[in-house]
């Protein structure tokens, strides 16, 4: 027994349950997943400059987060596109997919490439990157 003449009390599963789901979509939709976003115009120009691919996402995205953590630390080396938080991307993304915003869409070399596996889109880094 604790100080004070009462045992310890340990929370229901319940309250256990509901605290890993939330610390799971927060880690999920967390700015610390993913590279830091920029726009699409910013994207584009990099792009053009270096060659890197450009991944359009969202958060909350279970495909998204698959490409992000397959990819590890080349993660890095792509320009991170949200599209949530910029218009001209989710137009742009609803252009290369039929009207839909289906994300993860890479553009490599100006050609979208809609959920594509994450070995090609390593292949696509140039090992200067």
């Amino acid at each position: 027994m604790s100080a004070g003449g009462t045992s310890p009390t340990r929370p229901p599963p319940a309250a256990v349950a509901f605290l890993a789901v939330f610390v799971a979509f927060a880690g999920v939709n967390s700015p610390l997943v993913f590279p830091r976003s920029i726009g699409w115009p910013e994207a584009q120009r990099r792009s053009a400059v270096d060659g890197r691919p450009v991944v359009f996402w969202r958060p909350g995205c279970t495909y998204c987060l698959r490409l992000r953590l397959r990819l590890g630390r080349s993660a890095r080396q792509l320009y991170w596109v949200d599209i949530w938080r910029d218009p001209a991307a989710a137009a742009a993304v609803r252009e290369a997919n039929d009207g839909n915003e289906t994300v993860p869409t890479v553009v490599v070399a100006g050609r979208p490439h809609t959920n594509p596996d994450p070995a090609w889109v390593r292949e696509q880094l140039s090992p200067s990157a």
